[in-house]
């Protein structure tokens, strides 16, 4: 079984805030820092990484997910691979498809069906894969040409790539390809182009996993599965936290959301004990918050899981 491990999503607007965010994340004993792409007042999600860097010295470096449709992915490569030498091979590589509509109509950008979008992504993830691994690459596919493109070297030998994806076809190209599968188990973006939909009946996880692994077929000891909590409540309460969470978020119920991987909801010790048995069934080693003073006690109780 995998070791756990743990990334934090910064939600800094300054220098100051991301310095000391990194700092806190790395000292905290979180894996990876995690950063988001979206257009708005944010930060960017790359920049951040590389200022962030300069500031940590363990920590990995993670987009947490780069919207596919926003990066051509023979410019993205060079960003990335500068990237991972700059920070000496500390990069991964998060990405998917794209789903907040209305920063598409912003931008004056195409928001594609989701299969298009899905197919674009894979056929994206695909160059990435070649780029990184030092190929001259002559791809001429259904949305990318490229002909003799080559990158800088990345520092480390294999960049992992993290994809976050919905839907069997998505799912299986995730499974052959990437070394970290991001499970979502999202349903419709809803009408602020942000929100979603949830999918977290354990019985649909179950499936969900058991078709990414026979997908990836003789790899599938190799992938790594993450899961971004969409919510950390530390209490006493912790039925109480699942209620209002399940009157409050389209299509969840009180069990699943007791038992979902998306949701660290109780004590620290009812957190740790949560997710040693999400990673039983499901296999989730590798975990992502937004909460890092809530969240971080939680990490050298199961720290001290696996070293037993």
């Amino acid at each position: 079984m995998r070791p756990f491990r743990f990334g934090y999503q910064v939600r800094a607007t300054s220098a100051e805030q991301l310095r000391q965010e990194a700092r806190a994340a790395e000292a905290a004993g979180f894996d990876v820092l995690c950063t988001f792409d979206h257009l708005g007042r944010g930060l960017s999600a790359l920049e951040p990484l590389a200022f962030a860097a300069a500031w940590t010295e363990r920590i990995r470096l993670c987009p947490l997910v780069l919207n596919n449709d926003f990066h051509h992915p023979g410019l993205l490569a060079q960003r990335l691979a500068t990237l991972d030498r700059l920070s000496g091979g500390r990069l991964e590589v998060g990405i998917g498809a794209g789903h907040a509509f209305p920063e598409y109509e912003a931008a004056g950008l195409a928001f594609d069906p989701p299969a298009l979008r899905k197919a674009r992504l894979a056929e994206s993830v695909e160059v990435l894969r070649l780029l990184f691994d030092g190929e001259v690459v002559d791809h001429h596919g259904e949305h990318y040409d490229l002909t003799g493109l080559v990158t800088t070297e990345p520092a480390q030998p294999h960049v992992p790539i993290l994809v976050g994806v919905n839907g069997k076809t998505a799912l299986a190209h995730a499974a052959r390809h990437a070394d970290i599968v991001g499970l979502t188990m999202l349903g419709k973006t809803l009408a602020d182009g942000n929100a979603h939909a949830v999918r977290w009946e354990r019985e649909r996880l179950d499936a969900t996993v058991a078709f990414v692994a026979a997908s990836a077929g003789e790899r599938a000891a190799e992938l790594e599965y993450n899961a971004l909590v969409q919510a950390v409540v530390v209490t006493e309460d912790r039925c109480g936290a699942a209620e209002r969470l399940a009157a409050e978020v389209p299509g969840l119920g009180l069990d699943d959301a007791l038992e979902t991987p998306f949701l660290a909801l109780g004590t620290h010790a009812e957190i740790a004990e949560h997710l040693l048995a999400c990673r039983e069934r499901w296999g989730i080693s590798y975990y992502v918050v937004r909460d890092l003073e809530g969240f971080a006690p939680v990490i050298e109780r199961l720290r001290c899981e696996d070293r037993s």
